[in-house]
């Protein structure tokens, strides 16, 4: 009985560590950004830079495995991390042309969209485009554009993925955008100048135009005089009449601007709107002042409520 007794729980003992299965290694909690890796037949720049934009969301948002989702991780992606890979996308998208940086916004949508739909509970879809919106749309963005921004907001204002009450801002946002794109005509406008003149946007001719909606009190308005009168290139441009600079006040408090309104440079175009038609949004939308286009000989948009810096850049090559 001894014996057998012995045998019995050598027998369970086997059976027992024979059924324990080998631990298996924890899953990681984050992961690095999966970044695409351009084929190495492609060695053009430009043709390696619209590649990567169309193809730059691929391995994020892979239909088949969710990664941790929670509320500093998006896919595995903890959130600085994929904020940082926004503001990469937004500045390749600033190296392209305008249509292939438009295409790169449909395809952003198109992946998002899909892989919501094959892992409704994770949080790419809300969280992803929320940071699309604020680089490309926030008016204290260094990176917006209103123009790439408008593929990608078209389709947030009608997706079946998008809440009703989240519907409508999207598709004021989409009017927004809407509003004299780049490479359409500008709105044509009155105002009146500093000697209480009436005149209108399409009737100062110059081969190139950069239309200001500022403020006298505004900090970064000043800078932008500074900026200007510090560039020997710029001023060249406005001395010998290639440009002209317009700067339209168009906030209700009129007497501010006309105490103030020789604080601006003599050589630019100043005024103010006296019927404050640009504030009501339907000619053009400025949501933060400064903002700067530049229009050509043909008052066509070249550049939309551009970032200063840009702006300046662009002049100084010209």
């Amino acid at each position: 009985m001894n014996r057998r007794l012995g045998i019995l729980l050598l027998v369970c003992v086997a059976l027992s560590c024979g059924t324990r299965k080998k631990a298996a290694p924890a899953a990681p909690a984050t992961r690095e950004f999966p970044m695409a890796e351009v084929p190495v037949m492609i060695t053009e720049p430009h043709e390696r830079a619209t590649w990567i934009a169309q193809h730059f969301w691929d391995r994020f948002t892979q239909p088949d495995k969710l990664y941790l989702c929670d509320s500093v991780t998006v896919n595995g992606v903890p959130d600085e991390k994929l904020e940082q890979q926004v503001g990469l996308f937004a500045s390749i998208l600033q190296q392209l042309q305008l249509p292939d940086g438009q295409a790169a916004m449909e395809t952003v949508y198109n992946r998002l969209e899909a892989f919501q739909k094959a892992q409704p509970e994770g949080n790419v879809f809300a969280r992803t485009s929320a940071l699309l919106s604020r680089y490309f749309y926030d008016p204290n963005s260094p990176v917006r554009s209103e123009d790439l921004y408008l593929p990608f907001v078209s389709r947030m204002a009608s997706s079946e993925l998008v809440p009703d009450e989240e519907k409508s801002q999207y598709a004021w946002e989409k009017q927004v955008c809407s509003l004299n794109r780049t490479g359409t005509p500008a709105a044509d406008f009155r105002f009146v100048d500093t000697a209480g003149r009436t005149r209108t946007l399409y009737g100062i001719q110059a081969e190139w135009l950069l239309l200001i909606f500022g403020n006298p009190d505004c900090k970064a308005c000043r800078e932008i005089m500074e900026d200007m009168g510090a560039s020997v290139q710029i001023s060249n441009l406005i001395n010998s009449g290639r440009l002209k600079v317009v700067d339209v006040y168009i906030d209700e408090d009129i007497d501010l601007w006309k105490e103030r309104r020789d604080s601006y440079p003599s050589a630019w175009i100043n005024g103010y709107d006296p019927t404050f038609t640009i504030r009501t949004d339907r000619i053009y939308a400025v949501r933060a002042v400064p903002s700067l286009y530049l229009l050509d000989k043909d008052k066509t948009v070249v550049l939309k409520d551009a970032p200063a810096q840009w702006a300046l850049e662009i002049l100084e090559t010209l």
